[in-house]
């Protein structure tokens, strides 16, 4: 089937004859209790004020859910076609070209912990079994314990977990923060991290654990310690680097340590509910809720009768858009975003940078697009639900590409790079490195190639931005 005829679209860096694009592939979803994708959904937990006087601003990242099935993004694209014959083709293969760099994922899951250091008080609950995070509920203030009865008693919900959640500093920079129990919250987070028995055991006593790309990209202290501001200021030991897979949440503590910096009790409830309708359980327990209470989807679910690009588990690619979303960037608006991005080139990479003079990789783009007159959300899992998921055969310049680097959450997008065509692409790669063009790759991380379409890109942006 054809969805519809894609805009040819001009680039600063090679001349593409004109042609037509049409967007092939797609199919027929598993829909209600069958395939579910990696969504990003709001981070409401202060929009209210979750600790009053913590900061001026709200937080404007946003919580993607962690899907629970492995990613299977591969080099050829949704069609299963290879790069067309006759253009510059990008590097398929599982091994980087030479210049190219993708930021490092270590070899295996290991999460990085430092050693335990004390006796434990009380020793973690072992993992049992994962339970998908689905929904979140968060308020400004500790949520009524007849609210937690009524929504573990909702038809469809498996577990629930109460948890504490505020945004606080680290060394001096903004997070999202969750107060936990660690033997019931480990259970919801992504894998490699939930496996992780001394994380978990290092937060039951003490430490803070902090997101895996924050951790490396921060270079923070692995068994030092770090400045934690609430309400209240300690010291606490960085017990490892261990993503939840919840986009806007860098630190997880243990419910007493979020107590001692003064985040609200047991403001905000995690649920699973793997085989309801989400927007119908989210129906059933707002009424169960204070007013103030809100509740939001950590997943999407694709919707019945609905023909989209083939988007799998863990890949890039917004759920549900199709053609009739379109079009595209215009020429002038491509040539607009790639000029902008360029002129970025030799400047420092700064974690969390929004430019315009340092940057990270979803920073360079948000940055080089809003030059073009399009408004993109801030992190890269959000970025790649701008638009359709395309095959490799279909890229050009302007494109935006995804990755998996996180390997303590494998499945979490948490890079991009803009294509630029003639088999290159731009980023913002790591600390200690600048704005770059590289060799493009589409490797084992590689999570899928997406085409921008401004409409779905401001819809996106709107609905997850809380500042």
């Amino acid at each position: 089937m054809r969805d519809g005829m894609r805009r040819l679209r001009a680039t600063l860096r090679i001349a593409v004859a004109a042609r037509t694009r049409r967007l092939r592939a797609t199919v027929r979803v598993a829909v209600g209790t069958g395939r579910r994708h990696l969504r990003a959904a709001l981070w409401v937990a202060v929009a209210a004020g979750i600790v009053a006087g913590l900061s001026p601003r709200l937080i404007d990242a946003a919580i993607p859910g962690a899907s629970r099935h492995r990613a299977s993004a591969s080099a050829q694209g949704p069609s299963g076609v290879s790069p067309g014959a006759g253009r510059s083709q990008p590097s398929a293969s599982g091994t980087e070209g030479a210049g190219t760099f993708i930021p490092r994922r270590d070899g295996g899951a290991t999460v990085p912990v430092a050693q335990l250091t004390t006796n434990s008080a009380v020793a973690v609950a072992p993992l049992r079994k994962l339970l998908a995070a689905d929904l979140l509920v968060v308020a400004p203030t500790t949520l009524p314990q007849a609210s937690f009865g009524a929504v573990r008693r909702t038809r469809g919900v498996v577990a629930t977990d109460p948890v504490d959640a505020a945004r606080i500093r680290l060394d001096g920079s903004y997070v999202a923060m969750l107060g936990v129990d660690p033997s019931r919250f480990r259970a919801f987070a992504a894998r490699p991290t939930a496996q992780s028995n001394a994380l978990w055991q290092g937060v039951a006593d003490g430490d803070i654990a902090v997101s895996y790309l924050m951790g490396e990209q921060e270079r923070l202290p692995l068994g030092g310690t770090v400045e934690v501001a609430g309400t209240r200021t300690e010291k606490l030991r960085v017990g490892g680097f261990g993503t939840v897979g919840i986009s806007g949440v860098d630190a997880v503590v243990a419910t007493h340590v979020a107590q001692s910096l003064g985040l609200p009790a047991n403001n905000a409830l995690v649920i699973s509910a793997p085989h309801a309708s989400l927007s119908v359980l989210m129906h059933q327990i707002a009424g169960d809720l204070p007013r103030d209470a809100s509740v939001v989807p950590l997943v999407a679910q694709a919707q019945a009768g609905l023909r989209v690009l083939p988007v799998t588990p863990g890949s890039a690619g917004g759920v549900g858009v199709t053609a009739a979303d379109g079009p595209g960037l215009t020429s002038q608006q491509t040539r607009a975003f790639l000029a902008a991005a360029e002129s970025r080139l030799g400047l420092r990479y700064v974690w969390g940078g929004n430019g315009p003079l340092v940057f990270d990789c979803s920073g360079l783009v948000q940055w080089s697009m809003r030059q073009a007159g399009i408004t993109m959300p801030r992190v890269a899992v959000d970025q790649a639900q701008t638009g359709p998921l395309i095959p490799l055969s279909e890229l050009q310049p302007g494109d935006l590409l995804f990755y998996h680097t996180d390997p303590t959450a494998p499945e979490y997008i948490s890079h991009v790079a803009i294509y630029l065509g003639d088999d290159e692409m731009e980023q913002a790669p790591e600390p200690g490195m600048d704005v770059e063009i590289v060799q493009a790759n589409f490797g084992p991380d590689f999570a899928g190639a997406v085409e921008v379409y401004p409409r779905v890109a401001a819809a996106v942006a709107a609905e997850f931005s809380s500042s």
